[in-house]
């Protein structure tokens, strides 16, 4: 765990120029990302962090930006509190949290809201700290649903910890989050409690305070209210909003520590104090404990997957990829605010397009109760509201990102049971079969197609794996019907030019998303004229023979802009249509293709300082690739499928459910080190041949489920491409054996 940086990601990126293929691809979206460095606990419901308001996450220095390089908000690292909630590694997702402000102050409350510069950052799982610039060490840690603050103050004669419970939301243009209503309840002896109603979401807080007999009282609009043990505001709008909260104030000698510990809940007060309690105890302090604990439990999650090999710098950008991966969604058990029953609520799914093809097959393989969990959940949401959400944030309303794609957890569903993961599969199959009818699948339903038209291959796919649950729960007719209605993914391509036919498209145009991992790419194939056809169209994506180019900077026009997507190139790891189309080439029988894409997005795109990623890491999927790419290994979501491909690593070793699965290489070589301590070799390492279990494996795929059971996969690596993978193809809807070689 020693070797997880926080802080990569939470600047713009920053990386040596890009050799080989690596520079012939194009990032039109922005270059940072977009992760915060705050404490947080594995797949927890609470995050906290400083906050300066920034774009997207509260911390940081840079305004909202959709493409090219940000453009920053502040010319230094600055906090006016200590929020809770933050997205992690997310774009333009419109919902930006950072509730409940703890402020540490040697001011007055007139200069609450103020910015100080913040100096001595340091972080680790589960830990943040920074020293504001009045003097003030500042230290968060989290649980699953509590977060502990400690403040350590210098001399003075009326130091101050101010809860800010208006607080919410960024300082950017609609940015903003305004409480709808709130009750604010002051018990005394330290202790607090109280709700805030934010987009339809009551969150509720209480709240203890360790203080040397400092006073406490309530606040609204600046100003103390003396005596005042309540606040009720019954109707809040953006024009009556004024500030409010709790205040604890007195003297404190230098090294004088407050700690502030917040429980919280969104099903009332009563429910945050038994969070509180069952994760902090009776006894005060709670800080060194709690801390102890998260960071135990980041000890076990991502000591789940073990690499050997490789230098410091790519251990530890390895490292900080799992950590990140395993921060979103958040899972909170029995605290749905929307429907009454037990079990798992699950929010910030920002979004599913982000993770269902890379985060939850990890998420999966290392933690399949979270990921039991989160499907369970999101089938709960469909019962109540009516259809699978691709978005599901903390708030109510309709906004459920349908733009960017149809139907995506059927396929995450498709894998669980493929993997015999522990779900009703009757109650999930009712809801996968009606949802295929509701949006864009009435249009696909009776027509065969729908617009924008990656939506088409959205719904195919999403009838071959709803297909898939149906034939295992012995609904044979069900499955039928599902497999025929599969079979109309032709309908979104032009034979012609063998690319999708022309249509609106959700980031990207159609070259983007014309290589996604279908449930049949002999016929895909065999659509673009053979494999040879195939083959020539992805290196033409791919940039094989183009010249480099010129990455969009600050404020890129429109021409310059319209200029890159001409390209109808790959656009690296920067967008996420694009992010399985390296492993398109296995079909084709061209595994030596996908080894020299992968290997150089894995040498020029990542690294180990704050501008480290190529762009958003989107929730965790950006990094959860990282993961797989470099363990040799890639998840077909929805296929009950793994591509191999050479790893990153000379061992590794995946802790799963049913037993260890690891990957032994013979001949792995060390590339030449950087100055920034990265390996950056002009060349990839190729698989010569293989074996699993002891027995040749001549194909460059396994089933997920006999990797699940646990195995031994050796790879024979050298520096110049054999025959492996070319025969044996992986499997599709109209080649189940991968038999077919097409010209």
């Amino acid at each position: 765990m020693d070797d997880i940086n926080p802080f990569i990601g939470t600047a713009a990126t920053d990386l040596p120029p890009a050799q080989g293929l690596a520079a012939r691809w194009w990032f039109p979206k922005p270059q940072v990302g977009n992760t915060h460095p705050g404490a947080t606990s594995p797949l927890g419901m609470v995050s906290a962090c400083a906050y300066s308001g920034a774009y997207p996450t509260g911390y940081g220095v840079y305004t909202k930006n959709t493409e090219g390089v940000p453009e920053t908000m502040y010319d230094r690292q600055q906090v006016s509190g200590f929020t809770h909630f933050q997205q992690s590694g997310t774009g333009a997702i419109r919902k930006y949290y950072n509730y409940v402000r703890v402020t540490p102050m040697l001011e007055p409350l007139d200069e609450l809201g103020r910015a100080w510069g913040l100096r001595d950052e340091m972080a680790e799982p589960g830990y943040y700290a920074a020293t504001v610039d009045s003097g003030i060490r500042s230290e968060i840690t989290v649980g699953a649903k509590v977060a502990v603050h400690r403040y350590t103050f210098p001399e003075h004669r009326s130091a101050r910890v101010v809860v800010d419970l208006s607080c919410g939301g960024l300082a950017i243009d609609h940015g903003r989050t305004v409480p709808l209503r709130a009750s604010v309840v002051s018990i005394g002896d330290g202790r607090a409690q109280g709700t805030v109603v934010l987009e339809g979401v009551p969150l509720s807080v209480y709240i203890e305070v360790v203080s040397p007999g400092w006073r406490q009282m309530l606040w609204h609009d600046r100003r103390l209210i003396e005596g005042g043990t309540r606040l009720d505001f019954d109707r809040i709008r953006h024009t009556t909003l004024r500030p409010f909260g709790l205040l604890f104030v007195g003297p404190a000698r230098a090294g004088t520590s407050v700690e502030v510990r917040i429980g919280f809940s969104l099903r009332g007060c009563d429910q945050a104090r038994e969070n509180l309690r069952a994760e902090c105890g009776q006894d005060l302090p709670a800080f060194d404990a709690t801390r102890a604990r998260t960071g135990a439990r980041w000890r076990d999650h991502v000591g789940r997957i073990e690499v050997e090999g490789g230098t410091a710098a790519r251990r530890r950008v390895f490292a900080t990829s799992l950590y990140h991966s395993l921060i979103k969604p958040c899972v909170a058990d029995d605290e749905s605010p929307f429907w009454p029953t037990p079990g798992p609520f699950a929010f910030d799914i920002c979004t599913m397009w982000d993770i269902y093809k890379t985060e939850i097959p990890l998420l999966a393989a290392i933690v399949p109760d979270r990921a039991v969990d989160l499907l369970e959940s999101l089938v709960r949401v469909c019962e109540e509201e009516g259809n699978f959400p691709i978005g599901y944030r903390m708030a109510r309303g309709a906004d459920r990102f349908f733009r960017q794609a149809s139907a995506l957890a059927h396929t995450a569903l498709a894998d669980a049971h493929a993997l015999g993961l522990d779900l009703d599969w009757n109650w999930a199959l009712v809801h996968m079969a009606d949802d295929l009818r509701r949006m864009y699948g009435e249009d696909f339903h009776e027509h065969g197609v729908a617009h924008p038209i990656s939506h088409t291959l959205d719904l195919a796919y999403a009838h071959f794996c709803t297909a898939a649950v149906a034939r295992g729960v012995g609904d044979k007719r069900l499955a039928e019907d599902l497999t025929a209605r599969s079979r109309l993914w032709p309908n979104a391509f032009d034979p012609e030019t063998g690319l999708l036919v022309d249509s609106s498209f959700y980031e990207g145009g159609k070259w983007n998303y014309s290589f996604r991992l279908m449930h049949d790419m002999a016929g895909r194939i065999d659509l673009a004229g053979g494999d040879d056809a195939f083959v020539a169209m992805l290196d033409r994506f791919f940039g094989y023979g183009a010249r480099p180019v010129v990455q969009p900077g600050r404020r890129p026009d429109a021409v310059e802009m319209a200029a890159g997507y001409a390209l109808n190139r790959f656009e690296g790891l920067n967008n996420e249509p694009d992010m399985e189309a390296p492993w398109a080439y296995h079909w084709a029988g061209r595994p030596d293709r996908t080894a020299e894409i992968v290997h150089a997005a894995l040498t020029w795109q990542f690294g180990t300082g704050p501008g480290g990623l190529p762009g958003n890491d989107d929730s965790g999927g950006l990094s959860s690739w990282y993961v797989w790419a470099s363990l040799g290994l890639f998840p077909v979501a929805g296929q009950n499928l793994f591509l191999v491909n050479a790893p990153a690593f000379e061992h590794s070793t995946i802790h799963l459910r049913d037993g260890d699965f690891t990957v032994e290489t013979v001949g792995h070589r060390a590339d030449p080190i950087s100055s920034d301590g990265f390996e950056r070799a002009p060349r990839p390492q190729y698989v010569r041949s293989a074996r699993f279990n002891g027995k040749a494996l001549d194909a460059a795929h396994l089933r997920a489920s006999d990797v699940h059971r646990g195995g031994r996969l050796e790879l024979e690596l050298g520096p110049e491409p054999s025959r492996w993978g070319y025969g044996t193809r992986p499997p599709s809807l109209s080649d189940p054996h991968g038999t077919g070689v097409r010209r």
